[in-house]
């Protein structure tokens, strides 16, 4: 039996054990109808995937699924998540004529948008009641790192790749953050769409674990099969153990993806009664966690929970209990049998492939210098200067491991400052919501709490990895999220007026 045919049946029995298990107490939270839907959508495109042979067929098959599914859901981000991340982000050129050799890169993910999210788009332009795009803080720096962006391409020679590169902005940012943003309205929807985003990474954990206990990538000759590019499905090692991808592309994408998935996990929990099946979940999401051995997502996943206490009660005694429980356990880890070796692969205090820590480093030293040369605006040819090619590493490839340092290179401070101003509005406005409700137990102040420390944890794993496959689509949606959020509890706060002078209607600042 071929390769990939015997990792469909894997992929197959462990989904099934996964969703099954899963159905009752996903259906505490959503629709039953609606999860039956979105579980059979996620099982009929793996199905097209592993069985087309070519990624046109598992196009023509794909369509129709999606617009099948999309007619009947009720929840559009909803469905989009749930089949996000279905395959790994590879792609194929969509092939033009005459002059122009390809139109544009066609992918998993952007096919997703074309069938899910712009009808919804279309659909939430008719409405009298969707909030206009740039009357928020967050829409207006938004708006203006994309205009950047669109003027900064036109840089490029090439007016096709110049109108390619906008049609990307639109659908691979715009789209995802506006319909997100603008379709969440009551805490149902954001129930209903960070469970299908939650439910979409766990699956990911127990074949994570699968690959790791096997070391065998069940994913790695899809890409192959379906003749795409870019599929990033290589293996790698950390210390012996074999870095785990299943569909995220790297290691650390996966393991970003299950730091998110963790954060937005602790809002789900709360309406799963089994303290053992809520502990389960968690533990899924923790093997999923550890399995990539990348040590980026344990930072983050770390500062999420401190801010995720921090903003609860009791913080001062929680946190004090947390960082006494961490210096009692290194020790006794170290003590156990192969105890060294764990303390090995984590960061700061580890030793393990210390390369890695020095190529940061010098990455961050060689990049200042070619900043210095374009500060504001950046350069579109930084990758042909002598510091970045010094960067170049065994596999042909300049890495550049750090999101800020990109956006910089690539847009100046002026880019950065944008891009950073857009996610400090949009943190703010969450903070500000949240506090605005005073009740400190309510589940409305429980999402502003998760989605503030899921947030923050993206914003610090990004300084180690760079925009490749499913980063940026998921921050994106986050943050079309966390803006959601705080239109939600804007909008209450018109209809029953507050006594809180942060919510005075008119007060820019108040939210994103």
């Amino acid at each position: 039996m071929p390769e990939h045919l015997r990792s469909l049946v894997y992929i197959l029995i462990l989904a099934s054990l996964f969703f099954a298990f899963s159905q009752r107490f996903a259906c505490v939270i959503s629709n039953k109808s609606d999860f039956a839907r979105r579980r059979n959508l996620w099982f009929g495109l793996t199905l097209a995937a592993f069985l087309a042979h070519s990624f046109w067929i598992y196009v023509v098959v794909t369509i129709p699924l999606l617009l099948f599914s999309n007619r009947h859901e009720p929840n559009p981000p909803a469905l989009f998540f749930s089949v996000l991340l279905v395959l790994p982000m590879a792609i194929v050129q969509i092939p033009g004529m005459g002059l122009i050799n390809y139109i544009f890169d066609l992918s998993h993910a952007r096919l997703l948008s074309l069938f899910i999210l712009l009808p919804a788009f279309f659909s939430l332009l008719t409405r009298s009641d969707t909030a206009r795009f740039g009357r928020s803080g967050s829409d207006k720096a938004l708006a203006a790192y994309l205009l950047l962006m669109v003027v900064l391409f036109f840089r490029e020679a090439n007016l096709t790749s110049t109108m390619r590169q906008i049609f990307y902005i639109f659908i691979d940012v715009f789209l995802p953050y506006f319909v997100v943003s603008r379709s969440l309205r009551s805490m149902q929807d954001f129930r209903d769409a960070l469970l299908s985003l939650v439910l979409a990474i766990m699956v990911l954990a127990p074949l994570a674990v699968f690959e790791s206990y096997k070391s065998w990538l069940l994913y790695s000759s899809l890409t192959e099969v379906l003749g795409v590019e870019e599929g990033m499905t290589k293996y790698l090692a950390r210390d012996g153990l074999l870095r785990v991808i299943v569909t995220a592309g790297q290691p650390i994408v996966l393991g970003y993806l299950m730091a998110v998935g963790m954060g937005l996990y602790l809002f789900l929990q709360h309406s799963i009664k089994q303290n053992g099946v809520r502990r389960l979940g968690f533990a899924l999401l923790t093997a999923g966690l550890i399995a990539p051995v990348s040590r980026g997502p344990w930072i983050g996943a770390a500062i999420m929970f401190i801010v995720f206490i921090a903003t609860g009660p009791f913080a001062l005694r929680r946190l004090a209990s947390l960082a006494l429980a961490a210096m009692i356990a290194l020790p006794l880890v170290a003590m156990l049998p192969g105890g060294e070796r764990v303390i090995n692969l984590l960061p700061f205090i580890g030793t393990t492939e210390k390369g890695g820590i020095d190529y940061r480093e010098q990455l961050i030293t060689n990049s200042l210098i070619v900043i210095q040369r374009n500060p504001w605006f950046g350069s579109d040819d930084f990758l042909n200067t002598p510091e970045m090619e010094a960067m170049r590493q065994g596999e042909g490839i300049i890495d550049i491991v750090n999101h800020y340092i990109g956006i910089t290179l690539k847009t100046g401070v002026v880019g950065l400052g944008l891009f950073v101003a857009f996610f400090g509005i949009t943190l703010l406005g969450i903070y500000r919501a949240m506090r605005s409700i005073p009740d400190r137990t309510s589940e409305e102040r429980l999402l502003g709490r998760v989605l503030l420390a899921t947030l923050l944890a993206i914003l610090t794993i990004i300084f180690t990895v760079s925009s490749i496959a499913y980063i940026p689509i998921v921050y994106w949606c986050v943050a079309g999220i966390g803006v959601a959020y705080a239109q939600m509890m804007r909008k209450r706060a018109n209809d029953l007026p507050s006594s809180n002078p942060q919510f005075k209607t008119g007060d820019p600042l108040q939210y994103p």
